[in-house]
């Protein structure tokens, strides 16, 4: 179970997983065991995938749970800018055997599953962050991805996980962002483009780094506010509040470098084109029915489906916590031995 704080609900919890993301992360974590499933097919990054999530339901007890998935077929983004995460190393054929099967087993298992045509698991995030804000619920999105930042809200959290697992992963409100980046959360995805993001081959804006897009947000914010000054005022207002900031701070002025910067032919463009690959798209239908009794999603789980789909990846651990945390049943837990 995560070592956090878990504040007392009034509201009920949408979870939220990007699986593709664990699934990468179990893959490179777990590749050395080298676990089959029971009709000798690698399972290591399925195994270790399931594992985490029992592990973050366990310690938040979710009324809902929904994984997003890649559409591999096709992509709407890559359709738009070839060159979308290009670079990135071919992807291991064990892992990609994994990430075709993940989609079955949980769909067998009776969660809720979401492939959406030409996207991705970044879109499941946005749409679930905003399914939660209009039926009056929290939610907490499961990722490694920062693009997921830019949801974090009073009533949506992220799990980031990184190289600790899910026990030393930080769970991210608007206060903890804060602190990360010098950043408000509804101004994340502003902050990113301007940044860019080295992963998925989107540069930033030319001269503009991670402290200045910071400052500029915090100080001459938001970026349309930023924008209309710079064509209507030569940007003499966004030059005056990031000098008035290092005055006040002792920091260097950097605001007529940063307007200039700005300024630049492409400058904008390239900002726009960031903010259109990176924004997700928040309106997908998840089709969760929350009130509809054995609903794909909804917990507890029927304890065979559970035996029965768990078992399979030949972890017998991993099968008894799954029996307990999915079915509800604390007696389950006995009934299998523990690693």
């Amino acid at each position: 179970m995560p070592p956090l704080d878990v504040p007392t609900r009034d509201r009920r919890l949408l979870l939220v997983v990007d699986a593709p993301s664990l699934l990468h992360r179990s893959h490179h974590a777990r590749m050395h065991t080298r676990i089959t499933d029971r009709s000798g097919r690698p399972a290591w990054a399925l195994e270790g995938m399931v594992r985490q999530i029992l592990d973050v339901i366990d310690g938040f007890a979710p009324d809902a749970v929904i994984f997003g998935l890649d559409d591999r077929t096709s992509s709407v983004r890559r359709d738009f800018y070839p060159d979308y995460k290009a670079g990135r190393a071919e992807k291991h054929p064990d892992l990609v055997d994994q990430l075709e099967r993940a989609g079955a087993l949980l769909d067998a298992l009776g969660l809720a599953t979401l492939t959406p045509p030409g996207l991705e698991a970044d879109d499941v995030n946005a749409s679930g962050a905003a399914w939660a804000g209009r039926n009056g619920w929290d939610c907490i999105i499961i990722t490694s991805d920062r693009d997921a930042f830019a949801h974090i809200s009073d009533h949506t959290r992220v799990l980031r996980v990184i190289d600790g697992g899910i026990a030393g992963s930080p769970l991210l409100t608007p206060k903890r962002l804060f602190a990360m980046y010098g950043v408000a959360a509804e101004r994340y995805l502003e902050y990113a483009a301007l940044r860019g993001d080295a992963s998925d081959n989107l540069p930033g804006v030319t001269g503009i780094g991670e402290k200045g897009a910071a400052a500029l947000l915090e100080h001459a914010g938001p970026m349309a506010t930023v924008w209309a000054d710079i064509e209507h005022n030569e940007g003499l207002a966004v030059i005056a509040a990031l000098d008035s900031w290092a005055e006040e701070t002792g920091a260097r002025r950097i605001g007529a470098s940063v307007v200039r910067r700005l300024a630049a032919p492409g400058a904008r463009e390239r900002y726009d084109f960031n903010v259109r690959l990176m924004g997700g798209q928040d309106d997908l239908d998840l089709g969760l029915t929350p009130d509809v009794p054995g609903s794909p999603g909804l917990l507890p789980l029927d304890p065979e489906r559970i035996s029965k789909v768990v078992g399979f990846l030949n972890v017998e651990a991993t099968t008894s916590l799954a029996l307990r945390v999915l079915s509800g049943d604390p007696s389950f837990g006995r009934t299998l031995s523990r690693p």
